[in-house]
């Protein structure tokens, strides 16, 4: 087993708001889009297109949403061309950060993403500063009491998982090839696990342990972060002190 920074685990609870859930689903309807101009509207033959739906599924969003999505490329509509950004960075105590975005306008969120890491104690870097930090990985997340995850932690390899993390509040996190993604989440979820979210993750190959003040300041960067219209995924080697995630979980 290996653990997570848990960063992971707080924007999904706070991904429960309501004004937090209408900003995912509008995340969300942006990758479905990209995914559906890249790779066509069919998610049989569109990999990254399947996985975007299903995790607006996953997520809550409602099915019309999604059709209403689709049927807009289907129909010709190009809407606004999306550039996907990658960048690179480090907070407080020298976590790593990355951030993906989706935008019409690479100056204004550039900008923007500057801004926010220079606010916030943290410092943009260089193209390949950190990326090479992460590996690029399928993530399952399984809800459940102790003993379900415990059982969970001991059939995921055998489903064809690679690695498993620490159950932490009530999930636990999977981790499979990219290509394995789809294969394994059925596999455990014939077992009886209670997948909630399944999506390709950047997972980072070693942690920094901050201590409380710098783990604080960086909370604040990834939340500012992903607050941003244009960003879809934030992405940190920060292990957070057990005392930081509880104040974060009662906000």
């Amino acid at each position: 087993m290996s653990g997570h920074s848990h960063w992971s685990t707080i924007q999904r609870q706070k991904g429960a708001n309501d004004a937090k859930r209408a900003k995912l689903f509008t995340k969300l309807s942006r990758e479905i889009s990209t995914a559906a101009r890249d790779g066509g509207v069919n998610p049989e033959f569109n990999p990254r297109l399947r996985l975007a739906v299903q995790r607006a599924k996953d997520s809550g969003m409602p099915n019309d949403n999604i059709d209403r999505t689709l049927k807009k490329i289907a129909g010709g509509d190009s809407g606004d061309s999306l550039e996907e950004i990658w960048y690179e960075g480090y907070g407080a105590g020298g976590a790593a950060v990355l951030v993906q975005a989706l935008t019409d306008n690479r100056n204004r969120t550039s900008n923007d993403v500057r801004s926010t890491f220079s606010r916030q104690g943290g410092n943009i870097g260089e193209v390949g500063s950190v990326n090479w930090i992460f590996d690029n990985t399928g993530t399952i997340v399984v809800e459940g009491t102790d003993t379900e995850l415990e059982e969970v932690a001991l059939s995921a390899i055998d489903a064809g998982a690679e690695d498993v993390g620490d159950p932490y509040s009530g999930q636990l996190e999977v981790y499979t090839a990219p290509g394995q993604l789809e294969a394994v989440r059925a596999a455990m979820a014939e077992q009886g696990a209670k997948v909630v979210q399944a999506e390709i993750t950047m997972r980072p190959k070693t942690q920094v342990d901050l201590e409380v003040s710098a783990a604080k300041q960086n909370l604040r960067l990834l939340e500012r972060l992903d607050e941003l219209d244009d960003v879809q995924q934030v992405y940190t080697n920060a292990n957070f002190p057990a005392e930081v995630l509880e104040d974060a979980a009662a906000v």
